[in-house]
């Protein structure tokens, strides 16, 4: 098994409100570190975390300069200082993270790394919305409820504009904070405020657990040819089931190629994103990963392929990290070609780890080169076939949108498969 299974994340920084165990190892026991004048007695202390953050990045972080910075110095300084609350060293550990230049280093408070558990299991406790922004008025505006969550069955619609939680107004807050102040405990309630068609109108929820599907699926019929239409909204743990289920039932009703939509999925688990690969390449290298000693480790697929009907891939700016290695994996080898616009760019890895306090820090501790040693950090991947999504139609272009005749993304991916099929007549 490749060292990286079980331990790394790959996302972008994306905040989600459909954010379940994550598949860490436990951590090795703090040690000494020399060089220090500290006597530690750092016992169950806001003092003791911050060292424990320290400790970690110190043990695993992918550039052993620290960005050039003295990171035995900045132990001392953080050392130094007295917290009176968790708090206080909280808001330390962020600004010495900083130092890094890496913004995908990051610490997690208790809440915000169970949210990011949840999100990676296919589990959350709360109201089952997606957020965005609306591109008129600036505020939060709903782009889906999950089916038969707690806001669906309440009536909350997509396009509604979010304007208030529990009083509080939404209009100056980021989406990361109003996803912070819509997340809470099993059982416990919360009022949101949404305008539609002009009206406000308030919904008190209760929270509850959700279970969220990665994979949608669908048999198409296009211009006298059958297809199948599946797409991946995230990379958890549940996601390399839920595809290899899709393509077992869509080739089973005689689909004669696929079209995978990767677009707008941030990433997710390595071992998901390689246990996918491996449903769809006969052969070949997925990824290979570099740590930080410089040592390049290559992950093959290893076994055989599930299915072998020809296939296109959708992706666009907002397909990233797990989504990218998945889609060079594919391009790179020859299994399908990409359609749409250059990918986000992420070739970092980062190993999830838990602290005592039930907090958690994010730590890259690899960069990952595509099957032909290409590195994609800051760069994308750039598709086999280009096909920009015209900015009139995105105004009133929805979820239920996708896949259809109004997704002319979609339709350039049908038209590129559709070359690929006997007879060709798909155009």
């Amino acid at each position: 098994m490749h060292k990286f299974f079980r331990t790394v994340l790959l996302l972008p920084l994306l905040t989600v409100l459909s954010a379940g165990p994550i598949l860490a190892e436990p951590q090795a026991a703090l040690t000494p570190v020399a060089g220090t004048s500290f006597d530690l007695k750092l016992t169950d202390s806001p003092k003791e975390l911050v060292d424990e953050v320290w400790q970690t990045v110190n043990r695993e972080y992918v550039d052993p300069s620290f960005n050039k910075q003295d990171w035995l110095a900045m132990r001392q300084k953080l050392l130094s200082k007295e917290y009176r609350t968790r708090k206080e060293a909280y808001a330390e550990i962020r600004k010495a993270l900083k130092v890094l230049g890496d913004p995908y280093t990051r610490f997690l408070d208790p809440r915000e790394f169970q949210a990011l558990r949840d999100q990676t299991s296919g589990e959350l406790v709360g109201v089952g919305i997606q957020l965005g922004t609306s591109p008129t008025s600036k505020l939060p505006i709903i782009q889906r409820t999950i089916a038969n969550s707690p806001a669906f069955q309440a009536g909350l619609k997509a396009k509604d504009e979010l304007v208030a939680v529990d009083g509080k107004a939404t209009k100056t807050l980021e989406i990361a904070e109003v996803s912070r102040m819509i997340r809470g405990d099993r059982g416990t309630r919360v009022t949101l405020s949404v305008l539609r068609d002009g009206r406000r109108l308030d919904f008190t929820i209760t929270r509850a657990p959700i279970e969220l599907p990665a994979v949608t699926a669908e048999l198409k019929s296009e211009q006298g040819q059958t297809l199948g239409y599946i797409r991946l909204a995230e990379f958890s743990d549940r996601a390399p089931a839920e595809v290899k289920k899709a393509i077992t039932d869509l080739e089973g009703r005689g689909a004669r190629g696929l079209v995978l939509d990767l677009r707008g999925n941030p990433g997710g688990l390595l071992d998901a994103a390689a246990r996918i690969a491996s449903l769809l390449l006969p052969e070949g290298t997925i990824i290979s990963t570099v740590n930080r000693q410089g040592q390049r480790e290559p992950l093959p697929v290893t076994r055989a392929p599930l299915t072998t009907l020809p296939m296109v891939v959708l992706v666009d700016g907002g397909s990233a990290s797990a989504s990218e290695i998945l889609a060079a994996a594919l391009q790179e080898n020859g299994r399908a070609q990409l359609v749409g616009t250059k990918t986000f760019g992420k070739g970092v890895i980062q190993q999830v780890n838990p602290l005592s306090d039930g907090s958690g820090v994010n730590v890259t501790i690899a960069h990952y080169l595509t099957p032909k040693g290409n590195d994609i950090h800051k760069k994308g991947i750039v598709p086999d076939i280009v096909a920009e999504f015209p900015t009139a139609r995105l105004k009133d272009f929805t979820a239920d949108d996708l896949a259809t005749a109004k997704d002319v993304q979609y339709q350039r991916a049908v038209a590129v498969l559709g070359k690929q099929l006997p007879g060709g007549t798909v155009q």
